[in-house]
Formats: structure tokens, sequence, C-alpha cells
């Protein structure tokens, strides 16, 4: 598989929903709970700072997404934020890895000195090795955080990286 990380296109809507209802529906990793449309999709997509996908060149399949802005306003408009969807049937494949990689360079473009996850579920573990790999430090815990799916409570971490 060749994977190429490249900026979303029109022709990319369909897909991209696709992958992030399906994490959305599994209910343990994005706070969001409701579905997009495309409509709603083609908004949240058109108003990130920058949003890519991950694409097996070979066949043109979309395999992963993610979408980067400000984490905050203001005085704290230089900390970026990102989020990542895999497909499921594409997960561990380095798609993830593609995809962080890629944020952190858009995000030094773009001139965000910091990227910032503001709640990474603890039962992420691989995520939460993959950004550990890619040097992002750990720097909090809350308690309880995020409402899984089945209405059990799991921690989230706060994690950044200087760029």
């Amino acid at each position: 598989m060749n994977i190429t990380v490249r900026p979303f296109e029109g022709k990319d809507i369909s897909a991209m929903i696709d992958i992030w209802n399906e994490v959305v529906s599994e209910g343990n990793a994005f706070p969001e709970e409701e579905l997009l449309t495309k409509e709603t999709g083609l908004v949240l997509f058109s108003k990130q700072t920058h949003c890519a996908v991950a694409e097996d060149a070979s066949s043109g399949k979309l395999l992963g997404l993610y979408i980067l802005h400000p984490n905050n306003i203001g005085r704290c408009g230089h900390i970026g934020n990102a989020g990542y969807a895999v497909a499921s049937a594409n997960r561990g494949l380095s798609v993830g890895r593609k995809l962080v990689e890629d944020s952190i360079v858009q995000a030094r473009r773009y001139g965000f000195r910091i990227l910032q996850f503001n709640a990474v579920v603890a039962t992420n573990v691989s995520a939460r090795s993959l950004y550990e790999k890619l040097g992002f430090m750990q720097v909090g815990k809350i308690k309880e955080g995020f409402r899984m799916k089945n209405g059990q409570y799991e921690d989230i971490y706060l994690y950044y990286i200087s760029l």
C-alpha cells in the first residue's frame, strides 16, 4: 500500500463523512454524538484551517483524514488542535502516523507554535502510544472526562508538542 497524504478535495467528501461517522458511531474517541450529513460534513471540513486525507495512491481509496484548526482564540490562537479519523479496516497500517506527521508539518506552515490535543481517551492506547513516539508530552489527566457510547466514563489525557 502506498499511503499519501494530501489536502481534501470536493470529490472526497462522501468517503470522509463515512470515515468520520464510523469513528463517531464507535463512541470511544470523538466527543461528537451527531453523525455528519453531506451538508454538515462539507461545512465541517471546509471551515478548518487545513483538512487532509490519507489515500492509497495505487487504488485511490481514502483511508483516513484529519482536521486542523486553532485550539483557542486571541492570545492563545497560536495553539493548534487536530482530530484524526482512520477507517477501521485501515487501522494498524501506519495511516494514523502519516496523518499526524503531516498535521505537524501543516501546523507549522500555518504558524501554529504548539499542537495540543484536549481529550485523548485513556483506552485509545494506540493513539497515545503514537503521540508519545512522535514527541508529544502528556501534561494532564481529567478523571472520567469522556462518556463512552455504553455510558461508562473514561479518563482523558491532554497532550501537546512544541512546533
